[in-house]
């Protein structure tokens, strides 16, 4: 009796690896881009819980064939309509069939013409709606958008904005750099972090400042209060004194003095005196 051989399963990692065996990067430059356009255009969308950004993920457009599964890792991907949240790669098929829409390389020198015409071919095959192509040597962006079912050349990228992200593309800093509809331009992380330690030092500088004038207003406020005290104790002494000077008038003019002299010892009108007898 023959025992007919069953096929054995073949696991979801091994048909859908999370690596292609090759590097983020080339150079310090190409990391830089790739890093500060995967953030800058996920902190765009942080408010949106259904765009995903990812750089250098594993793209699976369809399912395996015969144990085999075509794939592409974009050095930028963002995916509009699904949610954000950590994947090993994005399988397509399991993501309601919506591919990456927007798409970045960036170039270095170990890139071949084979290797980015593979690229461009899978993106345009698989659905890319804007495909973005930047040479950091040569400082030359080239960008290409979807028009039935086709990847048609950008004309000009030099202020180019793009339809998706709504973000405007510059190269005449010599680098690329895009900025965000606000104006803003997308910074590195190092940027980043020295705007946010120089807002945080503004604003500590701002606190202490507001709270030396409110010392300040309120030792004025102590300042007035005491003035405002004084003034008072002031006319009450001289309201006592007054009242002491008429006080003293009977007195003084049941010892003999005359109206006059009265007026004159106590400092006090004629007119005063004669009222207070």
């Amino acid at each position: 009796m023959v025992q007919q051989l069953q096929p054995t399963a073949v696991p979801p990692d091994w048909l859908y690896p999370e690596s292609d065996g090759l590097p983020l990067s080339d150079n310090t430059i190409q990391f830089r881009l790739i890093t500060t356009l995967q953030g800058g255009i996920d902190s765009l969308f942080a408010d949106d819980p259904n765009i995903f950004v990812a750089g250098d993920l594993l793209w699976y457009p369809v399912e395996a064939v015969e144990g085999v599964a075509k794939s592409q890792a974009p050095d930028v991907m963002v995916v509009f309509g699904r949610p954000k949240g950590d994947r090993r790669s994005y399988k397509q098929f399991t993501e309601n069939n919506i591919p990456p829409q927007v798409v970045f390389e960036i170039l270095s020198k170990s890139n071949t013409t084979k290797e980015m015409d593979e690229k461009f071919n899978f993106y345009e095959r698989y659905g890319v709606e804007e495909y973005y192509l930047y040479d950091p040597a040569k400082n030359v962006l080239k960008g290409w958008l979807k028009q039935d079912k086709q990847l048609i050349p950008i004309g000009k990228m030099e202020g180019w904005s793009s339809p998706r992200l709504g973000c405007r593309f510059e190269t005449a800093k010599g680098s690329l750099e895009l900025y965000r509809p606000d104006g803003q331009r997308m910074e590195t992380y190092v940027e980043t972090s020295k705007r946010a330690q120089q807002e945080t030092q503004r604003a500590e500088q701002e606190a202490q400042r507001a709270e030396q004038e409110a010392q300040r207003a309120q030792q004025e406020a102590q300042r007035a209060q005491q003035e405002a005290q004084r003034a008072e104790q002031e006319a009450q002494r001289a309201e006592q004194e007054a009242q002491a000077r008429r006080d003293a008038i009977p007195r003084l003019l049941a010892l003999g003095l005359s109206v006059e002299q009265v007026a004159q010892a106590l400092n006090l009108s004629l007119e005063e005196v004669n009222q207070s007898h």
